[in-house]
């Protein structure tokens, strides 16, 4: 096994201490996996899986990761390096929100990465950075260090959430609730649904994805001022 695993992949060395000299790293299983979610989804990801795109055996990779789990967060972490860290403007929201912007780019590249942001949030060196980056940002904010702290989670799951939403709008299980509750709407004894749906509904100038991606914006927006501005 490579190191204990009651402490954070990160925190164990690369490679187990005993054994043959490396032959693979951390960050080449990593990609492996990433690349083979990308293509087949996160089911395919197995330690079994990851070997044969290597072109080794399963036994070699558990040297390097102890467990799934373990191959998952660093996964997870891998593509928080995607980010730009630009230096912050002065405009907290704006520079929260173009944040969420890059988080919801990074996950509908990878459709298998809001999944995981959900069940298994973790934050491995690449992830800290990005926290470091939120807090810079924040600074100046007057509100506490705790809500500082929400605002970064709160960013993450809402976009998760929302890019599970708009990525799974294909999915059967989603098209038969829709048509549900479109049929609810239409039988006439929800007037505030039906008139709901069908604002939602309404086609919108541009394109659809800028559509969405202004939607998420402005939604995001509204969710982190709520939280970080104190009440008059």
């Amino acid at each position: 096994m490579a190191g204990r695993q009651d402490v954070a992949i990160w925190m164990r060395p690369e490679q187990a201490a005993v054994g043959r000299p490396a032959e693979r790293s951390r960050a080449e299983i990593t990609a492996a996996a990433v690349a083979l979610a990308d293509r087949e989804g996160l089911a395919a990801v197995s330690m079994r899986r990851v070997a044969a795109e290597l072109g080794t055996g399963a036994a070699s990779l558990y040297r390097y990761v102890a467990t799934r789990d373990d191959l998952l967060d660093l996964m997870t972490d891998s593509t928080a390096a995607g980010y730009d860290l630009s230096e912050p403007t002065g405009d907290w929201l704006a520079d929260l929100v173009g944040v969420g912007r890059q988080a919801r780019r990074i996950m509908r590249r990878h459709p298998w990465l809001p999944a995981l942001v959900t069940a298994r949030p973790v934050l491995g060196p690449n992830g800290v950075d990005v926290l470091e980056h939120v807090l810079g940002v924040l600074a100046a904010q007057p509100a506490g260090a705790d809500a500082k702290l929400e605002a970064f989670a709160l960013l993450n799951a809402f976009t998760a959430v929302f890019v599970q939403h708009e990525l799974g709008g294909g999915e059967p299980a989603a098209r038969h609730h829709a048509a549900y509750l479109r049929q609810v709407a239409a039988a006439g004894g929800h007037p505030r649904l039906a008139a709901a749906l069908t604002e939602a509904a309404a086609p919108a100038d541009g394109p659809a994805d800028h559509h969405e991606a202004d939607r998420y914006e402005a939604a995001l927006a509204r969710v982190l001022a709520g939280l970080l501005t104190p009440p008059r």
